[in-house]
């Protein structure tokens, strides 16, 4: 479908009518499709910035001189020492130490008695941490819990607390000690996060299921009285969740579109009258579509 420039967002319906039309679109639904973005994560409180960031890596900050944790990620650290001992902080902190948000608790309660499913482009695994079976939640890029060889030299994925936890452990100084460098069982070469940051992002066994498990579920899905709810969706991979939440709807006279989005809350003029925006608190919002 073609990119149509969106409505000013001053055009939307006051709120109130807002959360009773999707009040009413989610409960008359069939299915709910949740698309989660990292704007959903961020309103669940785990911001990559701020006080946040400061808490957990003031050392990080004053040493290498970048001021959030997503900065953090791209930082040309010379050594792997440093570049590890930063993963495994950034790792054990948006991963294993942050417990369910609240957020993600609304939202399953919102959809448990519905047919939905869940594609995120998130990747600490909020969605499982706060209930939602794992057989119904696509992480399509990765998932910090995660290890694989850099060059992907084979499709077999690590799971990594255990190795995350010592790194953090023995982290001096921005370092962790050379013995615990992650090392391919196979190669022998450098390990990396599971994340689809490159060319080499491995796609799994567990990927690929996941992948035919959401196929199925929009096979299933089409032409029926469908929800997507999408999360905190921006611009950064808008042709994962975005672009096609849209032209879904669009081809769909049964569906809507429920888009929760600070600052890109509105849709292509297309699909004006099967859009339901919002640019207000998402924890207020959901906790009020309840």
């Amino acid at each position: 479908m073609k990119t149509i420039k969106t409505q000013a967002a001053n055009h939307m319906p006051v709120y109130k009518l807002r959360i009773e039309q999707a009040k009413r679109v989610i409960a008359d639904a069939e299915y709910i499709l949740i698309g989660g973005g990292a704007g959903l994560s961020a309103a669940a409180g785990l911001d990559y910035q701020g006080k946040r960031f400061t808490d957990h890596f003031a050392d990080f900050e004053e040493r290498y001189g970048f001021h959030d944790m997503y900065s953090g990620t791209f930082y040309p650290f010379e050594t792997l020492e440093e570049l590890w001992a930063h993963w495994a902080r950034h790792i054990d902190v948006n991963r294993f130490e942050q417990k369910p948000a609240e957020l993600y608790k609304m939202l399953l309660k919102l959809v448990q008695n519905k047919d939905y499913f869940v594609i995120t482009t998130n990747v600490e695994s909020q969605f499982e941490k706060a209930g939602f079976p794992g057989k119904k939640i696509f992480e399509v890029q990765g998932n910090y819990a995660y290890l694989q060889c850099a060059k992907a030299c084979h499709k077999k994925l690590y799971y990594n607390e255990s190795e995350i936890k010592a790194m953090v452990a023995h982290t001096k100084e921005c370092r962790i000690p050379s013995f615990l460098v992650p090392k391919c069982p196979f190669c022998g070469g450098e390990m990396d996060v599971n994340l689809r940051h490159n060319g080499y992002f491995v796609e799994d066994e567990r990927w690929h299921e996941m992948n035919s498990r959401y196929k199925a579920y929009l096979r299933r899905t089409k032409e029926k009285r469908i929800v997507y709810l999408e999360l905190g969706v921006g611009f950064n991979t808008p042709g994962i969740i975005r672009y096609p939440f849209e032209q879904m709807t669009h081809q769909n006279s049964k569906a809507t579109l429920v888009r929760i989005n600070r600052d890109f809350p509105l849709a292509v003029k297309e699909n004006n009258g099967k859009i339901i925006s919002f640019n207000e608190d998402m924890g207020e919002i959901i906790m009020s579509i309840q």
